[in-house]
């Protein structure tokens, strides 16, 4: 099943994703530290993340476990973003990174050996 999460939605989950189960509490200060989040956004965020299974509620002490991997996530919003912005066309993404003249030659070299990988 895919859960599409939104950006503050994902900004919750970075911090279970990070940092493993936690309580709802230290996500908020966490957020409020990052972000300026109140408490309030905070606690309806986590409940919008609850209520699309993206989180599971552990009691006592308002645990949140993440019940999506990261990796999962950004499968979604990948596959989103080609559809959205590149036609569905991940080889026009792809043109488009590497159309960017100033990436660093780390980077190009990854991209190489991710592409060499995947062709095995």
């Amino acid at each position: 099943m895919e859960i599409k999460l939104h950006d503050a939605e994902l900004k919750v989950m970075d911090v279970i994703w990070s940092e493993g189960t936690v309580s709802a509490k230290h996500i908020y200060e966490t957020l409020k530290e990052r972000f300026g989040y109140s408490r309030s956004a905070t606690y309806t965020l986590i409940k919008r993340c609850i209520d699309k299974g993206a989180i599971e509620r552990i009691e006592p002490g308002f645990l949140c476990e993440a019940l999506v991997q990261k990796e999962e996530a950004q499968e979604l919003a990948t596959r989103e973003l080609i559809n959205k912005l590149y036609d569905g066309s991940a080889d026009k993404l792809v043109a488009s990174i590497l159309g960017k003249r100033d990436l660093p030659h780390e980077e190009i070299e990854r991209l190489r050996k991710i592409v060499r990988d995947w062709e095995e």
